[in-house]
């Protein structure tokens, strides 16, 4: 038995087809066949049910699919731990963002990581600031790019990457008379889209609504930047969210910024100590240095 044929295993049990499992892994379907057919006469089992409709898993490869993918995941573990061993980067890092990729820079980031550490994997996951904070803390996330006012985060590495600008935004439909509310007051009153207790929008939000003297009436919620900006251009109710953001808003004609209020943060980029320890995310760490030099 050799890792590559159980790797095209799971590519057939995964696909249900030769032939898209044969791109999968990069090989002909006459050689995933015999792969399959070596598998079954070593085990002495059938392993698939073949038909028109393609291969489906017998009750006997069923069980030996999770066997297969225990061990691939052993043998990139020991990969992993030998590259570590030799100084190299290599192995998946899993890193949250709050901002879509151009925002972030990370088709740069990317271009690096293939140049220099090869070996890296980075799986981004969408989510908002505090809660991927958390999830940095507790070990869920190697890493993550966030929205964050302070200068540093207890217990976390944290780099700044660029300075940002959260605003109060009104869309068109809102507007009274052609104008915007005149005070905070007025702002206030106006429905908005919230966000999340754990999005770093919302602490803005909250501020602002202490400013006006009025109590934060949360109803229509986004949890996401894209979805608080696609709340307000579609006049739902006014939101906060980044300058820039607000700026294409304002170009399309869909809203405008209330000049009255600001306030500024930072594009952050977080890791543990426990996480920098790994060569992986001590990579994804430089590519991002790098990339906002």
């Amino acid at each position: 038995m050799e890792i590559y044929q159980l790797k095209t295993f799971v590519a057939v049990a995964t696909e249900g087809n030769l032939t898209r499992a044969a791109e999968r892994v990069f090989t002909s379907p006459p050689a995933v066949s015999a792969q399959l057919k070596a598998l079954e006469d070593e085990f002495g089992v059938r392993l698939f049910d073949r038909s028109a409709r393609g291969m489906t898993l017998t009750p006997a490869g069923e069980r030996l699919l999770a066997e297969a993918r225990r061990t691939l995941s052993a043998a990139q573990a020991m990969q992993a731990a030998a590259a570590q061993i030799r100084g190299e980067a290599r192995g998946q890092v899993r890193m949250a963002t709050v901002s879509d990729a151009v925002a972030l820079r990370l088709g740069e980031v990317f271009v690096h990581l293939a140049e220099h550490h090869p070996g890296v994997q980075l799986q981004l996951q969408q989510q908002v600031s505090l809660r991927a904070i958390a999830a940095v803390r507790r070990g869920e996330l190697d890493c993550a790019c966030v929205l964050h006012e302070h200068e540093a985060i207890d217990g976390l590495e944290l780099r700044r990457l660029q300075a940002a600008e959260i605003v109060p935004v009104v869309p068109r439909r809102l507007l009274l008379n052609g104008g915007l509310p005149a005070d905070l007051a007025g702002l206030a009153a106006l429905p908005w889209v919230t966000t999340p207790p754990d999005c770093g929008l919302r602490a803005h939000q909250e501020r602002l609504f202490a400013q006006a003297g009025m109590p934060l009436d949360v109803g229509l919620t986004a949890d996401t930047e894209v979805a608080v900006r696609g709340m307000v251009a579609a006049g739902m109710g006014a939101g906060m969210m980044r300058r820039d953001q607000a700026a294409l808003l304002e170009d399309a004609g869909q809203a405008r910024v209330w000049p009255g209020w600001s306030a500024p943060t930072w594009f952050c980029w977080i890791s543990s100590p426990q996480a920098l320890t790994q060569p992986a995310v001590a990579a994804v760490r430089d590519a991002v240095a790098q990339t906002w030099v």
